[in-house]
């Protein structure tokens, strides 16, 4: 069979070269791309939902079956049967005892809470269309570079996004939170009084230690864990800046330790009580953005043709034309395409590092809360001497990427095994409780002990070239690759590689310019239109603070970011630059 499906493909391969060769022209030669994305592998999936159908549906089902249409003969007979059924009810409860009719209701104390319908696989493939699952898991910094092109570019118009809620981190076999403004610091519970005070003084001193060389100039070729430990800093408070604020590995310089660490503290409090954002609908929405406003102004987009080779001329060796999966010829004068559809004869070399990603769907948060509308970041230690860091994101259904009572668990680190499998279900085990057998019901009184369960999981490897330079292809000069996404949590490396290859392409051009006032285009001299696609001004760049209000991002008005906060308040920047947010303010 084996055997069979390879002569077919090995046949169909040759039918496309063949139509290749027609497209092409004399002193011209194919170059073929890889038909699939190749930096994805080792791709796993696990169903751990009950496969059986939930009651209700079972219900709707039998609740149909017995039902009887009604025609407008029978209509009186019905009502009449009602009406009888109803006075026999009546007085058969007249004749019972009126104590027991007027008992009083429980108090609300007294009352159960009602169980939690059981979330089978039947209602998540019913659901499907709620889930949004990226392929790459990272936020946004709120004075990120992402952020920033977002407001200058105006493109933030077209999205919407939500606060992450809250800093989390896995400590001692369980899950804390880990207090990062001051207004945390000072709430927390589980720092004492003098951790507190050492832990502001720190921070403090981060916001601007290139002012106090005198505190590490000592120690700047050494590790940042070393320096930590000459800052009289306890355990608990180590484990917190390290992982959780600077988010470093212990091995990292001082100076980039502290970079972090400045870098967190000065996102602080622009939109939110913590330094990041999350698109609404997932990260996918953002590329989604700027294809909308790339159309609105003239883009033209080609849906559903993949590209199957490049047409080079053998001359001057550059990319002159595409030929797409439909046999049709596109000609053009530079070609962009990712690391992944480049083949292993273009490879000059192969070394590259390897991502683990593991996505879950659970049932309950992995710290629950008054409030289920949680977006958490939770940093985790490697679980064995030598081991990865494991970066969870957990969303909840407020962020328009999982259906309501779950969770959608994002899991990345570096590979460590070849196996993102191998990797991560160690992380997977200790953080989550994995059913033996789908449906199976976990033992009673451990619900806070197991931690949330696992209904889905898909584990893969994706490819890390963002340390792979130019010279490592050998393709023409006008064919620029981009790099597959690498493990930071921000999209600094994205954004400086879609800016080096925009300006290979438009030198003399602004990068990404501001796109202007729909009332302010003028079409074939008509004078300015009123109308257009509902677009809102845009705010200073470099705009700082927070105010309640509506949500925003796809609404008139003058926010030119929309954060929408906890699970409906929203928060748009509005005031100046020189608010910038300070740890130790309002002693």
């Amino acid at each position: 069979m084996a055997c069979l499906l390879c002569q077919q493909a090995g046949q169909s391969e040759e039918a496309i070269r063949e139509d290749w060769k027609e497209k092409l022209e004399e002193g011209e030669e194919a170059l073929a791309l890889s038909s699939m994305d190749t930096s994805i592998s080792n791709l796993e999936v696990f169903c751990y939902a009950s496969e059986e159908p939930e009651e209700e549906e079972v219900n709707e089902a039998a609740a149909a079956a017995w039902s009887v249409p009604q025609t407008p003969d029978s209509e009186g007979e019905v009502e009449r049967c009602l009406l009888e059924s109803s006075s026999v009810e009546e007085e058969d409860q007249t004749e019972e005892t009126q104590g027991e009719a007027q008992q009083a209701s429980p108090s609300p104390a007294e009352r159960q809470p009602e169980p939690k319908k059981k979330i089978t696989y039947t209602k998540i493939v019913k659901e499907g269309r709620r889930f949004n699952i990226d392929l790459v898991s990272k936020l946004m910094f709120s004075r990120g570079s992402l952020v920033d092109l977002l407001i200058k570019s105006n493109v933030s118009r077209y999205a919407e996004f939500k606060n992450v809620t809250r800093i989390l981190t896995y400590r001692n076999g369980k899950v804390e939170q880990v207090p990062c403004s001051r207004a945390d610091v000072f709430g927390s519970k589980q720092l004492t009084v003098v951790e507190k005070r050492m832990l502001m003084k720190f921070l403090t001193f981060c916001l601007d230690f290139e002012q106090h060389q005198e505190e590490y100039q000592d120690f700047s070729e050494h590790s940042f864990w070393d320096f930590l430990q000459t800052k009289k800093l306890t355990e608990n408070l180590q484990h917190f800046i390290l992982h959780s604020i600077a988010m470093v590995i212990p091995e990292v310089g001082t100076v980039e330790g502290l970079r972090a660490t400045q870098h967190f503290l000065r996102c602080l409090g622009r939109y939110g009580n913590t330094p990041f954002l999350f698109p609404l609908y997932g990260l996918g929405e953002i590329p989604q953005c700027f294809c909308r406003m790339c159309a609105v102004f003239g883009g033209i987009y080609c849906l559903r043709h993949s590209v199957q080779c490049l047409v080079l001329d053998k001359e001057s060796g550059k990319c002159k034309a595409v030929i797409d999966t439909h046999g049709q010829r596109i000609s053009c004068s530079h070609f962009v395409v990712e690391d992944g559809y480049i083949g292993a004869d273009q490879r000059k070399n192969t070394d590259s590092r390897q991502i683990s990603r593991a996505v879950l769907i659970t049932d309950r948060s992995i710290l629950p809360s008054d409030s289920e509308q949680q977006i958490s970041l939770v940093t985790v230690p490697p679980v064995e001497p030598g081991g990865p860091l494991v970066r969870i994101i957990e969303l909840c259904s407020s962020t328009m990427t999982c259906m309501l009572d779950t969770y959608l668990v994002h899991l990345t680190c570096s590979s460590a095994s070849g196996s993102a499998q191998e990797d991560l279900a160690p992380v997977v085990s200790r953080l989550f409780h994995t059913p033996a057998s789908p449906g199976e019901e976990p033992a009673e009184g451990t619900e806070e002990s197991r931690g949330p369960t696992v209904l889905w999981a898909l584990y893969f490897n994706m490819r890390d070239t963002s340390a792979v330079d130019r010279s490592s292809y050998d393709l023409p000069s006008n064919v620029h690759v981009c790099a597959s996404p690498d493990t930071a949590l921000g999209s600094d490396h994205s954004i400086k590689l879609a800016e080096a290859v925009f300006r290979q392409l438009l030198p003399d051009e602004e990068f990404c310019p501001p796109a202007p006032n729909p009332e302010d285009i003028i079409y074939d001299g008509d004078g300015p239109q009123g109308e257009g696609p509902g677009f809102e001004e845009a705010a200073p760049a470099e705009g700082a603070g927070a105010q309640g209000g509506e949500s925003t991002g796809r609404q008139e008005g003058k926010e030119a970011v929309g954060a929408t906060k906890g699970a409906g308040d929203s928060v748009t920047p509005e005031t100046g630059a020189g608010d910038e947010p300070s740890p130790t303010s309002d002693e």
